[in-house]
């Protein structure tokens, strides 16, 4: 049965989207059968995967609201699989509150493509209510992406906190899977913020660090991930070690 990973962080443009993007492409490049669930309103793992937000005739939207099958949802594309979102995701943190066992109705939806995909990422909005709580309940690990700058810090217990939460009544089998360095640039500030992840989080914190590179700002407009648009990119780098990182450590909880 595949992992469900959820990428999260309350804080926006920490690289949260560019992680899940380009890492469910480097382990689809390493023989691995991964699907991307965009579930945040702006869309931009969708379009980062270079597909259009309005040609998806199903979003991740009719998915938790109206109960349409996932599998019937799903968008092929050259780098994984994706289940695309669009603006109207937006109103369903609203539409949701009404609703039975409304912290569960992502999982519900993902449940019957577990066999499928050996992961299924779900990208998280940059805050902490009902979509990124039903992500929350769907997953069994939570990645963390972590700005190398220290405001960058400062929300993380809020984050940990509901994770404690969660963990404690709606989903007992939820965990950390790592805390992800991103943006990083060789300076004492970016360097003390390293530091600091790794003597608190320990072996949490990826050994891989995500360098500042424009080519990852670049490859979204042309619905590519790194590898795909600059393989000698710095940040095509950075992705393919988080790949063989990530699969290294899931080696070694498989045995």
């Amino acid at each position: 049965m595949g992992r469900i990973l959820a990428f999260v962080n309350q804080k926006g443009g920490v690289g949260k989207t560019t992680s899940a993007v380009n890492l469910a492409a480097a382990l689809q490049k390493a023989g691995k059968r991964v699907l991307l669930c965009d579930f945040d309103p702006q869309a931009n793992a969708t379009s980062g995967l270079g597909v259009e937000k309005s040609a998806a005739a199903h979003s991740t939207y009719e998915l938790v609201i109206d109960g349409f099958p996932a599998a019937d949802a799903v968008i092929h594309t050259p780098y994984c699989d994706v289940l695309a979102s669009n603006v109207a995701l937006s109103g369903a943190g609203v539409e949701l509150v009404g609703m039975d066992a409304r912290e569960y109705a992502l999982k519900h939806a993902l449940e019957p493509l577990r066999a499928q995909y050996d992961y299924i990422f779900i990208d998280c909005p940059p805050s902490l209510e009902l979509l990124t709580l039903n992500a929350l309940c769907a997953a069994d690990q939570v990645l963390i992406p972590v700005q190398c700058e220290y405001l960058a810090l400062e929300g993380l217990s809020k984050l940990l906190n509901t994770i404690r939460k969660v963990k404690g009544g709606l989903n007992p089998g939820l965990d950390i899977e790592g805390f992800l360095l991103t943006m990083y640039m060789r300076n004492r500030l970016n360097n003390q913020v390293v530091s600091e992840v790794r003597e608190h989080f320990g072996p949490l914190a990826y050994d891989t660090i995500i360098q500042r590179n424009i080519r990852l700002g670049e490859a979204p407009s042309h619905g590519k991930p790194v590898m795909l648009y600059d393989a000698g990119a710095v940040g095509s780098e950075n992705y393919l070690a988080l790949a063989r990182e990530f699969l290294k450590r899931n080696r070694k909880r498989s045995k």
